[in-house]
Formats: structure tokens, C-alpha cells, sequence
């Protein structure tokens, strides 16, 4: 593969990573237009994202395994469809209930392009490239919560929440037509791959079984569930309690995810020496520390905003150098049925994600301080760096084994 072919691929798969988080980001800043136009609170209004993420979760496991069976380039241009016209949906959106129900149906969608990313690095690119690859890819999805806040802000204030819909609808436009004409069939139809519940459910126990999956998708999708509780925790931080406009909110978070997109390129040249299962250990424990003392310094008062600012931006820095290494090393074990294990993945990751969104909006009800985003987001540090450290026992001890038992045989 040439270098100009390897970089395009990057651009495309990148594009169709950042789809999902795009559709995340953008609205964030358009909440109080959203909430005052259909004539509800901040509170509801973020149910449709955790309706989102509910949507992404399910719709991977159903797309896994039709990317199997038809190849991934059929299922990914249906998915986009979908997403086109739920986007259109969201722009006539009369009321909350309706913007929920319709941003599941978007998530539906767009979750083809995600599983669709994920297993098309597996299948175009070597093994040992695949954890650069992702994080070449979190550069292009990095760029999203810098580039989409800030555009969803201005379109928000200028022109009405409606119109961030109608950019939505064009930029999955667009990606369609990039992966239509740009992507190749990565994987070709295998007509013995059955859709029946049964073997379905069979393969997806095989990944299940394999523990190094197990353990990185676990671990990956539980510290993703943190990340996805800052994104949803962050309006009613920082808008209500911290009382910054919505453009102030877009350049934080802007700056925020710079942490994110600069700790996934060093994590790139860091693989140059080290291994993913040394570098994801290393930020996790990182991470948790950096969570404890957040939670702990914000609930009794002893930072206030700046302080908050600065501890947030380390603990996604940490998120840089993690989800990288656990993607790469969750799909190291697969290639006959990569988007089965993309799909299953992916679902951990939008699954918890949508319980952690659904209790930080849910407890910003009740407790109006920093503690709802704070808590939830330590509360997964600490669970995600348990199960590392417990699975990779478990790797150690069944790889000794295997070393054992070829020893005897030998």
C-alpha cells in the first residue's frame, strides 16, 4: 500500500469514525435554545443524547454481524441512509419526546459507520499497525469535539438549533459519497455466515470466550463510559453551575479534547518502544488518580473553575493513550469475524456510555454541584483499572499454560 493510499484510508475510515461523535458534540452547545424551543429543561433535553447512545449501543449488535454476511460496504451505505433521514427528522422535531425518540433512530444509523471503521482496520491494515492506526484515527475524531461545539455554538446562535441538523444531514451526505466511491469491499460476502438468532448468538459468545478481548473491551468501554459522562455531564457544569455563554463552553471544550487529540499522537510515537498492554496500564492507573483527586478537590470546594478545567484535561489525556491500545489489542485475537467483535465492542462502549450518561442527568436533578460528573467519572476509572489488572492475570496464567502444555507435547 502506498503512503498516499494509506493516509486516504486513514481520512475516510477517520470520517466515518467521527460521525457518531460529531452527531454528539455539535448540539451540546445548542441545549438551552433546544430546551427553551420545545419547552422542557436542559435536564430532558439531555435524555436524547443518552437515547443516542442507547441507539449505537443496539444497533452495533445488529450490524456486526451483517457486515459478516454482506460485506461491510452494503450494510455501512444502508446505515447512512438512515442516518440522513432521522437527521432530517430531528430539523422538523416538535417537541422533547420527539427529539428523543428520533436521536435513537440517527444513532441507528450512524452506528454502521462505526462498526464498519473499526472492523475495516482490522481487515486492511497488519495486526501490529492496527494501534497506530487508531490512533492516527482519534487525531480525525479528536478534531470533532474541537471543530463541532464550536460550530454547533455559533449555527445555535446565529441561525437556530434546527440548522445543526441540517449540517448534520450534509456531512453524512458527504461521507456516504467519500465511502461509496473511496473505500474498497474489505471484506467479501460469506453467504455460509447464517443471521439466524442461534448462530449469531454463537459467534458472538466466541469472542466473549476470548479473554483478551474480554478484558481490553471491558476496560476500553468502561473508561469510554467516563469520557462519555464528562460529554454529558459538561452542559450543566459549566453552562449552569460555572455560568460560561455558549461560546465560552465551545473554546473549552475545544481545549479540553486538545488533551485527548495530543495524548493519542504520543501514544503513536511512544508504541515505537513500548507495548500497548505496558502504555494502557500506565494511563489507567494515571487516570484513576487524576479522578480521585478531581472529584474529591471539586465536591468540597477546594478548585474552582480553572482547577476543575485543568484536572479534566489530564484525565482525557489519559483517555488518549487508553482507547487506542484497548481497541487495537480487543480486536488483535479476530479476522474471520472481526465485525462481529467491532460490533460487540462498540456496544460495551455506547452501552455503558448510555447508563453513565443516563445517571449523571439523572443525579444532576437531585444534587446540582459537580459531584453527578465528577463521581460517575471516577466511579469508572477505578472499575475499568479493576478489570485490567484482574484480566491480565488471567492472560498471564492461560498464556503460561499454553507455553506448558506445547512444552510436554514438544
Amino acid at each position: 500500500m502506498t503512503k498516499s493510499r494509506y493516509f486516504f484510508l486513514i481520512i475516510i475510515l477517520g470520517a466515518l469514525t467521527a460521525l457518531a461523535p460529531f452527531s454528539i458534540d455539535m448540539y451540546l452547545p445548542g441545549f438551552p435554545a433546544i430546551a427553551k424551543d420545545l419547552h422542557s429543561d436542559i435536564a430532558a433535553v439531555a435524555l436524547s443524547l443518552s437515547s443516542f447512545f442507547i441507539g449505537v449501543s443496539a444497533g452495533q449488535l445488529l450490524y456486526g454481524p451483517l457486515l459478516d454476511r454482506f460485506g461491510r460496504k452494503r450494510p455501512l451505505h444502508i446505515g447512512l441512509l438512515v442516518y440522513l433521514l432521522a437527521s432530517l427528522g430531528c430539523v422538523m422535531a416538535t417537541s422533547v419526546e420527539a427529539l428523543i425518540v428520533l436521536r435513537f433512530l440517527q444513532a441507528l444509523g450512524c452506528c454502521a459507520a462505526t462498526v464498519a471503521s473499526t472492523a475495516m482496520v482490522r481487515d486492511l491494515f497488519p495486526v501490529e499497525d492496527n494501534a497506530k492506526v487508531f490512533s492516527m484515527l482519534l487525531l480525525v475524531v479528536g478534531a470533532s469535539p474541537m471543530l463541532a461545539p464550536a460550530i454547533g455554538g455559533y449555527v445555535s446562535e446565529f441561525l437556530g438549533w434546527h440548522y445543526i441538523f441540517i449540517i448534520l444531514t450534509a456531512l453524512a451526505a458527504v461521507i456516504l459519497a467519500a465511502a461509496f466511491w473511496g473505500l474498497p469491499e474489505s471484506s467479501a460476502p460469506d453467504p455460509s455466515y447464517s443471521l439466524k438468532p442461534g448462530p449469531i448468538t454463537r459467534s458472538f459468545l466466541s469472542v466473549v470466550q476470548e479473554p483478551r478481548f474480554t478484558t481490553y473491551a471491558l476496560t476500553g468501554a468502561i473508561s469510554f463510559a467516563g469520557l462519555l459522562t464528562y460529554v454529558a455531564g459538561s452542559p450543566n457544569v459549566f453552562l449552569e453551575i460555572f455560568k460560561v455563554s455558549g461560546t465560552q463552553y465551545s473554546l473549552i471544550f475545544a481545549l479540553l479534547a486538545a488533551g485527548l487529540i495530543g495524548a493519542g499522537q504520543v501514544n503513536s510515537v511512544m508504541l515505537r518502544k513500548y507495548k500497548s498492554e505496558q502504555l494502557i496500564v500506565t494511563a489507567l492507573i494515571t487516570q484513576t488518580i487524576i479522578a480521585l483527586v478531581l472529584v474529591t478537590a471539586s465536591t468540597n470546594g477546594w478548585i474552582g473553575f480553572s482547577g476543575t478545567l485543568v484536572l479534566i484535561f489530564m484525565y482525557l489525556s489519559c483517555a488518549g493513550f487508553i482507547f487506542p491500545n484497548a481497541s487495537a489489542l480487543s480486536m488483535a485475537p479476530f479476522s474471520k469475524n472481526a465485525g462481529s467483535a467491532s460490533a460487540l465492542m462498540g456496544a460495551l462502549q455506547m452501552g455503558l456510555g448510555a447508563l453513565a450518561s443516563v445517571a449523571v442527568s439523572l443525579l444532576s436533578k437531585i444534587d446540582h454541584t459537580t459531584f453527578p460528573m465528577t463521581g460517575v467519572m471516577a466511579g469508572c476509572s477505578l472499575l475499568a483499572m479493576g478489570i485490567l489488572l484482574t484480566g491480565a492475570r488471567v492472560i498471564r496464567v492461560r498464556d503460561a499454560r499454553k507455553t506448558a502444555l506445547c512444552d510436554l507435547s514438544a
